[in-house]
């Protein structure tokens, strides 16, 4: 195969990553408008939010094909799988913490024993109590 037929390949699977990337992304854009508690929208807005720019940034790497670029999008790609999982869990301790979830949408409720243990009287505020 002639390198010209190659980058026409790879330009057009780069062209289809990022439009995939584009897609998840907005799915979970809708998701996160749409979805009625806390722990749902931290959901939408983590798992289909990286799996849409880990497509965007392959269709970048496919399309661009530097070797200084790929760096970048490397580190990019490894922060955000770094911090999403941290910050979707920050926003479920909030919620739940804030008592913005509802119990009965939990199947299982570890949190509530652990904090009772810890001396937090959960059904007031957020303070240990005495």
């Amino acid at each position: 195969m002639d390198e010209q037929l190659l980058g026409a390949i790879a330009d057009l699977a780069g062209a289809v990553l990022l439009l995939a990337g584009g897609v998840v992304s907005l799915a979970a854009g809708i998701g996160v408008l749409r979805f009625p508690d806390p722990t749902t929208r931290a959901h939408a807005g983590a798992k289909p939010l990286t799996l849409g720019l880990l497509f965007a940034v392959a269709g970048l790497a496919v399309t661009l094909r530097e070797p200084a670029v790929l760096g970048l999008l490397a580190l990019v790609v490894v922060f955000q799988i770094l911090t999403v999982p941290v910050a979707a869990h920050m926003v479920g301790r909030v919620a739940y913490r804030s008592h913005l979830i509802d119990p009965a949408t939990l199947e299982v409720d570890e949190l509530t024993e652990d904090l009772a243990r810890a001396g937090w009287d959960i059904s007031s505020d957020d303070s240990p109590s005495d």
